[in-house]
């Protein structure tokens, strides 16, 4: 929590006043909640919040992640509890390294602020099979979400085990700990209907067997509009200003604010304007909200096999406002500091009354939080989508562009508008690695060996079964890969052969993806979608007289995640299968054959992700383009402490490992349609998923994080597992780096926020609007201005470019006020550059880079 973006946090011993009441964990905290807001030790709190996964991290990152959670303004870390990685084997529990869930929430304690700890134990999240341990659906009688015996002994054993962890290590506040809430099933109120007369009393015996665990701390459920009076209804979406709880006696609560959206393979990438997510922030608390989480505030990394789906990219990065790499975006990250440091300006005077709103025209609002002690702040909202607005308020007069809130912490002057971002802006570049001997890319790995995987069945426990299975029950989801074999004796005088050899092979899957094969060669694959995962392939073949040999690999990109009896939605070749002749139209169904399964591959068997084995095969030449392969090599990490990705240009689709850890799916062949993404994206009106795109007619992922605590200086070894064919030697290490920072202030601007905590009335009677910049690292100094001007330039950050109206000492000002500091401040008025061309508002524009 951060005592010091308080009103009330001046200086002296007033601040350590302030500190010494508001910082938790000292002493037991009684926290229970009113309809205003959550109430802790008597208190009511106005609370900033934002999710980051533990599992989506690794543990050298989470103290980084979770102080610049504390940095950005947050007062609560927010995080699932995920089922399937920590009993994977039922009653065989995990919580060991990256799954140290107590080593997590005893951090963010450390840090000074609190938890919301989101038990579920359904969790959606995009993680596979929505958090849910795959050896549920293998329980006699059993139906998941719904009131049913076998399901509801398993999610009550699950949640106690958690919450009897969180207490015996007296982690819940009640006990002195930074647990404030925890969270019950997730969403059902999007799809309960589908459940019929079994929903309600469901939910009524989560919240029932919740609240009887005597946590200490109240219990929430979301999107849960029917959600018994013993646990408070929360909202998740792009927007919840309007969302009011289903009881008197509950605050408005937001547990997920959408701050950007998940990716999927073959599909561009989604982006939140910070204008728009801003907006929505200021509208929420605005309107009553006491209490709102990002979702995400660090998206992470799915690592191994726990994106779910399908089709999830490995990266989760969300467009948080902590990137993948743990690295700040910007100015997301920034101007939402200062928004959260606007409304804990307001929170006395928000947690004394209810808020009051008021017309000043249309689409014009005025809402005001006034005591009887004298206190008051206001929010003008302007929720027009075409044009600003001038409005009069309290005897003055204030400009409100569209889309936008302005925050009023006295009532009279403002602070900060949710369209005026005066935080720093960062341009990021991925920079390609060579070896420390050697300007060739390629050169960083040293020599490649590989193995063959054997086409078809290899494995003594291969089993056969007349038609076509079903792939999750018949995997368990212990790998991604299913093996159909088939052989099919031709004579010569069948009568789909009767115009020749020549055929097509036809095939139906539930998906996610296939690789045909026949008498050993690549024949033909498909793949799904998100949006549909379902493959049908019609490949040409030839089949010789005598035994041929048909073998399928089926193979999922992650299991479902959401939606009404998710747990039932099938994978993998169902058929049919069928030999359709060229001319005639004759068809021979396969379907129904005695087919031979292999789960897995044989290189999983052979544990060759570790880089074991002594069936590694060196030789000058290397196999390259070609299916099931193997290949290993071994490499020093790349320079320097910047995040590190792998390039995976120039392969195809499969998996990889870094010294045994799986950094995850790859597949930089699944390529983004070519329209619907647009060069800049209009942050006024309503948010969507598929309202700003980027990436289109590109890869949807080609760089992949690997963590620097999973390598070694040296001798690190990377197992790569290709599946349709590629080239290693085109793979590449990249680091990513800074490569500007950019600000872009207008002479309408409020004043730096900082100056409503660091200087009195008078002083900031006379401040203006200021352009700040600061070096990403502490170690860095600003080396170069590459652009400055004071007028109307244009352009955004990497592209500005000077406008009819420009001061022509503005990059002798800006150089002399920076060059060689970490961070300067420089006035944005005619007093500091001149007039260079009165009767108009000017901005100063400036680009730099640090070194």
């Amino acid at each position: 929590m951060r005592g010091g973006d308080r009103v009330t946090a001046a200086v002296g011993f007033g601040l350590i006043l302030l500190l010494a009441v508001t910082t938790p964990f000292c002493f037991a905290a009684n926290v229970t909640y009113d309809h205003r807001a959550l109430v802790i030790d008597g208190k009511r709190r106005v609370l900033v919040s934002g999710s980051i996964h533990y599992p989506r991290s690794t543990p050298e990152m989470w103290p980084d992640l979770i102080q610049k959670s504390k940095d950005g303004g947050l007062d609560v870390i927010e995080t699932y509890v995920f089922w399937n990685l920590h009993e994977p084997i039922q009653g065989q529990y995990d919580f060991k390294g990256g799954k140290d869930l107590v080593k997590f929430v005893k951090l963010v304690k450390e840090a000074g602020l609190f938890v919301h700890l989101r038990i579920g134990p359904y969790v959606c999240a995009e993680w596979n099979y929505g958090g849910f341990p795959l050896w549920l659906h293998y329980i006699p009688g059993i139906v998941l979400r719904t009131d049913n015996e076998p399901f509801k002994a398993e999610m009550e054993k699950f949640t106690a085990k958690i919450v009897e962890m969180m207490k015996k290590e007296n982690l819940y506040a009640s006990q002195g700990g930074p647990i404030i809430l925890s969270q019950i099933e997730n969403e059902y109120g999007n799809i309960d209907s589908a459940y019929g007369n079994g929903a309600k009393p469901y939910i009524n015996w989560a919240a029932s067997m919740a609240t009887s665990l005597d946590t200490g701390v109240p219990w929430v459920m979301c999107q849960q509009s029917d959600a018994p009076s013993s646990v408070i209804n929360t909202c998740n979406g792009f927007y919840c200003d309007q969302f009011t709880p289903n009881s008197k006696n509950s605050p408005k609560m937001w547990t997920e604010n959408w701050s950007g959206w998940f990716s999927a393979f073959g599909d561009s990438l989604p982006y939140r304007p910070t204008e728009d997510l801003a907006f929505a922030v200021a509208r929420f608390y605005q309107l009553g909200g006491t209490f709102q989480n990002y979702y995400m505030y660090h998206g992470g990394t799915n690592f191994g096999r726990s994106s779910g789906g399908p089709f999830i990219t490995t990266s989760y990065d969300y467009d948080a406002p902590i990137d993948e790499y743990g690295l700040l975006r910007q100015p997301k990250w920034g101007h939402l500091k200062d928004v959260h440091k606007a409304i804990k300006l307001c929170e006395e005077a928000m947690v004394e009354t209810d808020p009051k709103t008021t017309s000043l025209g249309s689409n014009l609002e005025a809402t005001v939080y006034k005591t009887e002690s004298g206190k008051c702040a206001a929010f003008l909202a302007n929720v027009g989508t075409q044009s600003d607005a001038t409005v009069k308020f309290n005897g003055n007069s204030y400009n409100l562009p569209a889309w936008s809130v302005s925050i009023l912490p006295d009532c009279n002057n403002v602070v900060l508008n949710t369209a005026k971002i005066n935080s720093v802006s960062t341009t990021t570049k991925f920079v390609r690695q060579t070896s420390k001997d050697s300007t060739a890319a390629t050169d960083a790995f040293s020599s490649w060996s590989w193995i063959n995987e054997p086409i078809g069945i290899s494995s003594d426990i291969a089993f056969t079964k007349p038609g076509l299975m079903e792939q999750i029950n018949t995997t368990g989801d212990l790998s991604d890969y299913l093996w159909y074999s088939l052989s099919v004796d031709t004579k010569g005088n069948e009568r789909f052969l009767e115009d020749g050899s020549e055929m097509v092979l036809h095939v139906n899957s539930l998906g996610h993806a296939l690789y045909a094969f026949i008498n050993g060669e690549l024949v033909g694959s498909g793949k799904g979608r998100n949006s549909n995962p379902k493959v049908s392939i019609d490949v040409p073949i030839s089949l010789k007289p005598g035994k041929n040999k048909i073998d399928l690999l089926s193979l999922t990109v992650g299991l479902q995640n959401y939606g009404a009896f998710f747990d039932k939605t099938g994978a993998g070749i169902t058929g049919p299968v069928q030999l359709k002749g060229l001319k005639n139209g004759s068809t021979l169904d396969l379907s129904s054959q005695q087919w031979t399964y292999q789960v897995g591959l044989s290189g999983e068997d052979l544990g060759l992700s570790s880089g074991g084995s002594s069936f590694w095969v060196s030789q000058p030449t290397l196999p390259k383009n070609q299916p099931l392969m193997w290949y290993k090599t071994t490499f020093d990490a790349p320079s320097g402490s910047s995040p590190v990705a792998l390039d995976f240009t120039g392969m195809g689709k499969g998996q990889a490992w870094i010294n045994g850890q799986s950094i995850g799916r790859y597949w930089p062949t699944n390529i983004a349609p070519s329209s619907g993404c647009t060069d800049s994206c209009n942050y006024r009106g309503a948010y969507s998923d598929g309202k700003c795109r980027r990436n289109c007619g590109k890869p949807s992922q080609h760089l992949y994080h690997v963590p620097r605590s999973w390598m070694k200086p040296s001798g690190n070894i990377l197992v790569v597992f290709e599946e349709g064919g590629g080239d290693p030697t085109q793979l590449s290490f990249a680091t990513r780096e800074t490569e500007s920072i950019c600000s872009r202030i207008s002479q309408s601007h409020p004043i730096p926020i900082d100056t409503w905590t660091s200087s009195n009335k008078e002083t900031r009677k006379h401040t203006k609007p200021t352009l700040s910049l600061s070096c990403p690292f502490p170690n860095q100094v600003i080396s170069k201005i590459k652009f400055a001007s004071f007028g109307n330039p244009k352009g955004t950050c990497g592209s500005f470019s000077n406008g009819r109206c420009s001061s022509t000492n503005a990059r002798t000002i800006v150089e002399k006020a920076c060059i060689g500091s970490r961070s300067c401040s420089i006035g944005v008025s005619v007093n500091t550059f001149g007039e260079p061309c009165a009767g108009i508002s000017k901005s100063l524009a400036v680009e730099a880079s640090c070194s």
